[in-house]
């Protein structure tokens, strides 16, 4: 075959989605020209990794991402060609020792913070870890139950909720805690507003607001979840709710700060940890029309999987504009060109 035979006949990439996967996550290729040759099914390929087809037609293929990727250039290879290499960004595992149940917590310096939460009522030695950005994992606080919610405030200290204990613990940058407030039920998601106030999620179904002397008011009620609530505020001060439920279809709450709860979007698979990025777009750990991974849901509510993979129970943005991704025992460091909003 003359080259210009081999370029007329090369498999073309027409589009990726999503672009954006971790280790088992499943992405949709398009194009033309996938079969060539009589070859029932072509060759995928990440860098030099062959990947697993799910399933495979001339324009569609269903990929999924193999382990220990590094290089997130994918090619078809259809028996006679290869195509274009097309990028694909793949999440780099920074530790798999811990158990998180939400979003890590990010520090000024960008130390990743995360929890080994461990089941109900069970007591760990290490509760809450801190990864620096050399990827060094120190333990950080000990002996704490059932870890759940991270959330820095103003003052630089990092609050933790505790759903078996329902208290806050306030954490100095050397590890030493305090306790901020008490009776909040089965504590789990938290948020700072921009007065400073923290809202903490009870899984009976309310919202509580505490300010910062710490006095406590109930803010919002709204369905109780079977696991835990996640917060986070809006680049417009409403704060956004998330809680799984036994159903397959849940709601995403925008609460205004009056403390009116509202449907935002419904539709989502156990959805769970939440973060915004500059744009406005509110990024949530879920899954659509079942397919799993973190769900982009841009100003109008309008659903896209922006990551593919399972266990995927948080999220926070770094400065450098990737994201650490929580799974159930692992982190995951995910570059994708994305800045996230400002938390406090």
């Amino acid at each position: 075959m003359s080259p210009t035979d081999q370029r007329r006949n090369r498999p073309r990439i027409l589009s990726i989605e999503p672009r954006a996967a971790i280790s088992g996550g499943e992405i949709a290729v398009r194009g033309d020209g996938f079969v060539a040759n009589g070859r029932a099914r072509p060759v995928v390929r990440l860098g030099e990794t062959p990947a697993s087809l799910l399933i495979s037609s001339p324009t569609r293929l269903i990929v999924r991402i193999p382990d220990g990727v590094v290089s997130g250039e994918l090619t078809v290879d259809s028996g006679s060609a290869v195509s274009d290499p097309s990028s694909v960004a793949v999440g780099r595992t920074i530790t798999d020792n811990l158990h998180p149940v939400a979003n890590p917590a990010i520090d000024p310096d960008g130390n990743i913070f995360s929890t080994f939460s461990g089941s109900r009522g069970q007591k760990v030695a290490v509760s809450v870890f801190r990864i620096t950005r050399r990827g060094n994992l120190q333990p950080f606080v000990n002996d704490l139950m059932n870890p759940t919610g991270l959330a820095f405030g103003r003052d630089g200290y990092l609050y933790i909720s505790s759903r078996a204990e329902g208290s806050i613990y306030k954490i100095s940058a050397r590890g030493e805690r305090t306790v901020f407030a008490e009776g909040m039920g089965v504590a789990t998601g938290l948020a700072f507003d921009r007065e400073g106030h923290l809202y903490v999620g009870d899984r009976t179904g309310t919202i509580f607001k505490i300010n910062p002397e710490g006095q406590i008011f109930v803010f919002a009620t709204v369905e109780p979840s079977v696991a835990a609530y996640h917060l986070a505020f809006g680049p417009d001060g409403d704060l956004f709710v998330t809680g799984p439920t036994t159903s397959s279809y849940d709601h995403v709450y925008r609460v205004s700060p009056s403390g009116e709860a509202k449907s935002f979007f419904r539709g989502l698979g156990r959805p769970q940890g939440l973060a915004f990025d500059a744009a406005w777009n509110l990024y949530v750990a879920a899954s659509l029309a079942g397919r799993r991974g973190v769900v982009r849901l841009t100003t109008k509510a309008e659903p896209e999987l922006a990551i593919s993979g399972s266990g995927i129970v948080g999220l926070a943005f770094t400065p450098d504009r990737s994201v650490i991704l929580a799974t159930t025992n692992s982190l995951i460091e995910l570059p994708i060109n994305v800045a996230g909003m400002p938390l406090i």
